[in-house]
């Protein structure tokens, strides 16, 4: 009895990573960028450390419960609109299996088969699983790109955690007078480090997207010291 054909060219892709890794990407941007920023806006005002360490402190703690509420109420918003086209698929295969079919056919046939063949296909599909194909080539949607509210939250929320506690850490450990420099040049270094960790873990160049990390943490942390400096107040 023949084996099964395996090809022995296997694609490297990373598309199964796109959910968490874009949560756990924003939620570790946002946790570096949004502290570190109000800790220089805080510290270019000129207050002393403690002042400095309580507003970073609770930028932290509000930060991270905000972009994990965020990504949950968000990504669960996109997965009702899934389970609704979902559902009204699978109504539509019940009242019009014939209209269904040839759709899927149409479907094939503007994609590039002949009609013969995306006829063809569209029935052997239909006869396999008709829901799975109409999900996937006509709503669009897979297992990898299915909305994970739970995955998500808790990507975002604790990558904003463990980001935002760099800068605080550098505001509590610099010496006197030295927390303004020390958390800018703490943030830049891990901003770089973020921009080529993210690319690194979704195959994508890593120059290009540690250039823009570093550009628009900059630029925030650049208009919310001009704020501190100019009004002399906490922000």
């Amino acid at each position: 009895m023949p084996l099964p054909y395996r090809s022995a060219h296997q694609e490297l892709h990373y598309l199964d990573r796109a959910g968490w890794l874009r949560a756990a990407v924003l939620g570790a941007n946002d946790g570096i960028v949004s502290v570190a920023s109000l800790i220089v806006g805080v510290a270019a005002a000129d207050p002393g450390r403690a002042a400095i360490l309580v507003a970073g402190a609770a930028g932290l703690a509000a930060g991270a419960m905000s972009m994990a509420a965020g990504e949950y109420v968000s990504v669960s918003s996109q997965y009702d609109v899934e389970r609704a086209d979902i559902a009204r698929e699978t109504q539509a295969l019940k009242d019009t299996p014939e209209d269904e079919e040839r759709e899927l056919a149409s479907l094939y046939e503007s994609r590039g088969l002949s009609p013969r063949t995306a006829a063809l296909v569209a029935h052997e599909l239909t006869q396999k699983d008709a829901l799975a194909a109409h999900v996937r080539d006509e709503l669009g949607l897979s297992e990898v790109h299915a909305a994970n509210p739970l995955q998500a939250a808790f990507a975002s929320g604790l990558t904003f955690t463990l980001a935002a506690a760099v800068p605080l850490a550098a505001a509590a450990l610099a010496p006197e007078g030295m927390i303004l420099p020390a958390v800018v040049a703490c943030t830049l270094l891990s901003l770089a480090g973020l921009g080529a960790l993210g690319a690194h873990a979704g195959g994508a160049p890593k120059l290009r997207a540690t250039a823009r990390v570093l550009f628009w943490g900059a630029a925030a942390m650049a208009i919310t010291a001009g704020v501190g400096r100019v009004f002399g107040v906490s922000v």
